[in-house]
């Protein structure tokens, strides 16, 4: 049994716009959402640039027992699923009628953390922790209050998979529709974003240095480039069979045709090429098609000088003979860490359904492996059917997803 898995709603809360609309109108005007944050610099960060939503109002939309539970990187996944939901026409009423899944990629929590540490520190007596405390706490704490505030029951799990874990959300639960398991499944990615979630990163010395000019501090592939820009908020698809969508009257957004994945097997954080390549050629085994058929690549591409390089190379080395359009939508956003996957996702299906390229922003010159490739460097007017989407994460995780156009 193999069956069609369609997209049927996106939602989005992100650093370049806060709902679909505001985020195709970013993507297509190449609109940077970095900004220099003055808090961070007070902290101690040697980089104080970042990507930065406004923190949602959930006072009318969940009860106090549900918000006493749900931390940061839960409240941008709230915000995009129920728009995610409402563009799929889901009302509250499917979730006591149908099994739906939940599939979200989150690798880490820092704030409740912290927080619930310091009051210890500060009081000592744990009691006065709060009983929300562990539930904001827990890698799982997307999935955990989401699956518990709109009642489902499919399968219930958090993918922790480092910079890959939006993607291989996406990808697995693809796997569990088409295979029949599930017929519903509410995918995505979280990140949050404030400072102590940052913090060990910057320690590493890995973001970029440019603090006086915030939107030219990530330029993915360019010669220039000095390191990433931290990042995040939420990302929510809802994938289903193609039986379900027509089931039910849904507005079919395009079709996943292809996941594919591998482990570098070797340095905890230096990327190679041979991983990611093999995770590009297997999403293109999978969909069925040859890499002339894919007429846009959404990069991993997070502005590193190695990184970069070595998916310049695998991009080459895998599409080399066809050269499509890249573009690294990094650029703008930053890195959103375990939300990237996901929201980038959507970001080239919005692009696809708009006929459009957005812009590698800040690409001005090239290096030596860059210039082998056919990157945007303005907003390209095009009509494309397939895309691929890659994410790459610390560990040596790869995944790529293949998207195509919905057609009867």
């Amino acid at each position: 049994m193999s069956r069609r898995v369609v997209i049927t709603g996106m939602g989005i809360y992100s650093c370049i716009g806060t709902s679909i609309e505001e985020v195709k109108q970013s993507l297509y005007e190449g609109k940077s959402g970095i900004v220099y944050d003055e808090e961070r610099k007070e902290f101690g960060f040697q980089s104080a640039i970042t990507g930065m939503v406004p923190k949602p109002n959930l006072k009318n939309l969940l009860n106090r027992r549900q918000r006493i539970s749900v931390g940061e990187e839960t409240e941008y996944a709230y915000m995009a699923t129920i728009e995610a939901l409402k563009n799929a026409k889901i009302e509250d009423s499917y979730f006591d009628e149908n099994e739906v899944g939940i599939l979200y990629g989150n690798d880490s929590v820092s704030k409740a953390i912290i927080e619930a540490t310091d009051i210890i520190r500060d009081k000592k007596d744990t009691a006065l922790i709060g009983s929300g405390a562990i539930f904001k706490s827990m890698n799982s704490t997307v999935t955990m209050n989401l699956s518990t505030i709109f009642r489902l029951r499919g399968v219930n799990m958090t993918i922790s998979a480092a910079c890959a874990s939006g993607s291989h959300s996406i990808g697995l639960g693809f796997l569990l529709i088409q295979s029949g398991m599930q017929d519903m499944i509410i995918c995505g990615g979280a990140q949050e974003i404030n400072k102590y979630a940052m913090a060990s990163f910057d320690g590493l010395g890995v973001f970029a240095a440019n603090e006086a000019e915030p939107a030219k501090a990530s330029r993915p592939f360019d010669s220039a480039r000095n390191g990433l820009v931290p990042s995040g908020g939420g990302a929510t698809l809802i994938i289903e069979s193609y039986e379900s969508a027509v089931k039910r009257g849904a507005p079919i957004i395009a079709e996943i045709i292809g996941y594919g994945f591998s482990s570098n097997g070797g340095h905890i954080s230096t990327p190679n090429v041979e991983g990611p390549a093999t995770a590009m050629r297997r999403a293109l085994e999978q969909a069925g098609i040859q890499p002339h058929e894919v007429g846009y690549i959404n990069a991993h591409a997070t502005s590193t000088p190695l990184g970069d390089a070595n998916e310049a190379k695998a991009i080459h080395e895998v599409f080399g003979g066809s050269n499509p359009y890249v573009s690294s939508t990094k650029s703008m956003t930053g890195h959103e860490c375990w939300m990237a996957g996901a929201s980038e996702v959507i970001y080239s299906t919005i692009m696809m359904q708009n006929d459009f390229i957005a812009p590698n922003i800040n690409f001005e010159n090239p290096d030596e492996d860059s210039k082998k490739l056919n990157i945007a460097t303005e907003t390209v007017n095009k009509n494309f059917d397939i895309y691929l989407s890659n994410s790459f994460g610390f560990g040596g995780t790869n995944s790529a997803v293949v998207v195509k156009k919905f057609k009867e």
